[in-house]
């Protein structure tokens, strides 16, 4: 059975490029728009992997990671961040939130699936 990863991003263009490598690797991919968007699918539902930008509204990365690792049945999947900031401050603050890893944008398709996989094994 295939792998169920959520993405999460508010730009379109991210969305659909995730959504298309993910899907050509033979992910099931589930798509939110931000934070509070992507709560939906979090109802107890198997996924294998939550993929977050940092930047959105209504609900941004840091604060998703954190609502995520509150619930029993997601508080072991892991956690990539895809985000265009750099900053170690940003990263400590993901980390220390609950991330698993991180990529940075713009992000070449055969990294991300490579932490996918690393994250996955």
């Amino acid at each position: 059975m295939a792998k169920k990863i959520l993405i999460v991003d508010d730009s379109d263009s991210i969305r659909e490029v995730v959504n298309f490598t993910l899907e050509n690797e033979g992910f099931d991919v589930l798509v939110g728009v931000d934070g509070q968007d992507a709560l939906k699918f979090l109802n107890g539902d198997k996924i294998d992997l939550l993929i977050t930008d940092l930047h959105m509204p209504n609900m941004n990365g840091i604060e998703l990671i954190k609502e995520v690792r509150k619930m029993d049945v997601y508080k072991m999947i892991p956690i990539l961040f895809l985000t265009t900031e750099s900053q170690t401050e940003k990263k400590m603050e993901a980390k220390n939130a609950g991330a698993t890893g991180w990529i940075i944008k713009p992000f070449v398709p055969a990294k991300l699936i490579g932490a996918i996989n690393k994250v996955l094994a």
